[in-house]
């Protein structure tokens, strides 16, 4: 990304434009229980609402984001609630996560087609991947309006077709703030938890 990309980003944070949203998403909490425990990546975190979910569960967790505003803010709420998280400020378009090193990856809501296919690789063998986006709908939903950021109907099911996937599902979602979303969401594990 450009420095003028991580300004625009910095800036949508800086003027409110994502709405705080305190609790993780709601597939990360259901699924929490059944996944592993250990180190977790959240990848493009913002303000960090699953990365203190996760600390909060226990879990070691690297929080990466291009935001510093956003950062700044994540940091200053895990501070308060007493949570250690390694917060990173990093260019997602040529960030690679650290190879094998990750019982949880985690994505929600946030698609960069150059950053996927690297996913994979950050999991230790039998780590999960809990990954949601907004996918393309004609129905009146939130989220963003540029096709380009939304994925096509099974794009994510073909992005990580090399994992065991436990869960995948398209369709309209009720956000706990009423809003709603047109979801893929997925989660799949390198190797099988069976």
């Amino acid at each position: 990304m450009s420095d003028a990309d991580r300004n625009r980003w910095d800036q949508r944070y800086r003027d409110g434009s994502y709405r705080a949203r305190p609790d993780a998403t709601v597939l990360l909490e259901k699924w929490q229980p059944k996944l592993p425990r250990g180190r977790a990546l959240d990848v493009a975190c913002g303000a960090g609402r699953n990365a203190l979910y996760l600390a909060a569960c226990g879990y070691e967790v690297d929080a990466v984001d291009i935001a510093p505003f956003a950062l700044e803010k994540a940091r200053a709420t895990a501070r308060e609630r007493e949570l250690e998280i390694n917060w990173i400020e990093a260019d997602l378009d040529t960030f690679v996560p650290q190879k094998s090193q990750y019982d949880l990856v985690v994505v929600a809501r946030y698609v960069n087609r150059r950053l996927m296919p690297r996913l994979a690789g950050g999991l230790k063998p039998g780590g999960a991947l809990v990954f949601e986006h907004h996918f393309r709908t004609d129905l009146e939903v939130d989220g963003p309006k540029d096709p380009d950021f939304r994925l096509a109907p099974g794009e994510l099911r073909q992005q990580f077709a090399e994992l065991d996937i436990q869960f995948y599902r398209e369709g309209l979602v009720q956000d706990p703030d009423g809003r709603t979303m047109a979801l893929a969401q997925l989660v799949a594990f390198r190797n099988s938890i069976k």
